[in-house]
């Protein structure tokens, strides 16, 4: 049964790009949060021929992105890069929306690709030249197909992916041996219903010296509740849609079914019922529990850790393999004069980027550019190559202006499910606290 009920846009509703929206920004109060960032080693902070570029790569991404930066600039005739790290979540994307429509943007800047479809319809991003990528040799059809669609706004390619960052199943291959839930090639045994994967999971906390065969932290970490939600819910075929002027779209039963099955995997038996994010890290990465959910970029430590583990595709008990994920993604922060040689260079620098992406793979990311993937080299690396399959079953979320990594759409989700998965209080209490949230931001016109 599907919830909700759209409503027709109201009068005067925009649809296409909105630089009215834009300029509204520009008022006196977007005018002082601008002169707050004139300390950041912005557009403004640099040798005029260096190429500006923002992102919120921080730790190892961090480091890895320098180090293909590095990379670039040591080739024949390129431009020097000077990078700015801001914080993740709400002040980057606040910092960087402002200095699109305060005339101080940067050259180049990484969004996530879910939250790309707030930003391109208010005029704030521009427009990649695919003929000019394709003189470096970049193609439409060198990215898989639900990677592309996500690239592209309003018929406009206003993003560039990096990569593809799914939520996963890592696990123990010390446990699963031992608990005999591993294959004859090694790799944990398929299974395709979810009495399968509960007999799995209890097999693989027989083994385990938690007694638990699947950690998951929830507690505070609202992004890793919806990651789980939408993984399940979208392998049973649920759909969210998020009509501007109306409100949420979904399955009821299927939310009920989703949740219902979560809370069956964290009961005390299969997986501790109170873990955050911390604890359901370190349980496994000590070696305490058979397997845990998480996002691909926990590769790194755990390699660093010599925790012998592997990684899967979460099963698709309900159905397809599908499950949460969001790119990492290069944008055009909207200038009002654009140099054309600056621009060019741009187009180069990302090129470079993609094609040397399978050092970004070492971190767990599944390069964007399918050549990499496709290349020998990438299937050698383990436990990369056992999930990189993921990029045919990805799901973003819904679009809207408040959504996307660290948004607003998961905090809220977060808050209002927090007591549900603690089991104190009912599934549907929580949902429709949740959706009543949505509903509400939805009456609210984009502030991009």
């Amino acid at each position: 049964m599907m919830h909700g009920s759209s409503r027709a846009p109201r009068a005067g509703a925009r649809t296409g790009p909105v630089l009215g929206r834009r300029s509204l920004m520009q008022g006196a109060g977007a005018l002082a949060a601008l002169g707050a960032l004139a300390g950041c080693a912005g557009a403004s902070a640099r040798p005029s021929d260096d190429i500006a570029f923002w992102h919120l790569l921080s730790g190892p991404d961090g480091v890895t992105m320098g180090e293909l930066l590095d990379g670039y600039m040591a080739t024949d005739g390129a431009a020097k890069v000077t990078q700015t790290v801001l914080a993740w979540g709400a002040p980057y994307y606040t910092k960087l929306a402002m200095a699109s429509a305060g005339g101080r943007a940067p050259d180049l800047a990484v969004m996530h690709a879910a939250r790309v479809p707030g930003y391109a319809p208010g005029g704030l991003l521009d427009e990649w030249d695919l003929d000019l990528l394709g003189e470096f040799g970049i193609r439409q059809e060198d990215f898989p197909e639900l990677i592309w669609d996500k690239m592209v706004v309003d018929g406009k390619l206003t993003a560039i992916a990096l990569d593809s960052h799914p939520f996963v199943l890592y696990y123990n291959t010390e446990i699963a041996e031992a608990a005999g839930v591993l294959g004859s090639d090694g790799l944990l045994l398929p299974t395709d219903t979810p009495e399968d994967f509960r007999a799995l999971a209890l097999e693989l906390g027989g083994k385990a010296p938690s007694g638990y065969g699947l950690s998951w932290g929830y507690l505070g970490d609202g992004s890793n509740q919806w990651r789980m939600f939408s993984t399940y819910y979208s392998q049973l075929g649920g759909t969210i849609e998020l009509p501007e002027g109306g409100t949420m779209q979904y399955q009821e039963e299927l939310v009920v079914q989703a949740i219902e099955w979560i809370l069956s995997l964290i009961d005390g038996e299969v997986g501790n019922g109170g873990h955050d994010g911390g604890t359901a890290i370190s349980e496994f990465a000590t070696g305490g529990s058979g397997a845990f959910y998480g996002g691909v970029w926990e590769t790194g430590s755990y390699k660093n850790e010599g925790l012998p583990f592997d990684i899967t595709m979460i099963p698709g008990v309900f159905g397809e393999p599908v499950a949460y994920a969001d790119s990492h993604s290069f944008v055009l922060p909207h200038q009002m004069s654009p140099d054309e040689e600056r621009r060019r260079t741009v187009h180069a620098v990302v090129a470079h980027l993609l094609k040397n992406s399978i050092d970004w793979a070492a971190a767990g990311h599944i390069p964007a550019y399918s050549p990499v993937v496709e290349d020998p080299a990438y299937g050698e690396l383990v436990p990369q190559s056992h999930y990189a399959d993921a990029v045919d079953h990805l799901v973003y979320d819904p679009p809207a202006w408040f959504t996307g990594s660290g948004s607003d759409f998961h905090t809220y989700f977060g808050n209002d499910m927090q007591n549900v998965w603690a089991r104190r209080t009912d599934p549907l209490d929580g949902w429709n606290a949740f959706v009543a949230r949505i509903d509400a931001l939805l009456q609210k016109p984009s502030p991009m």
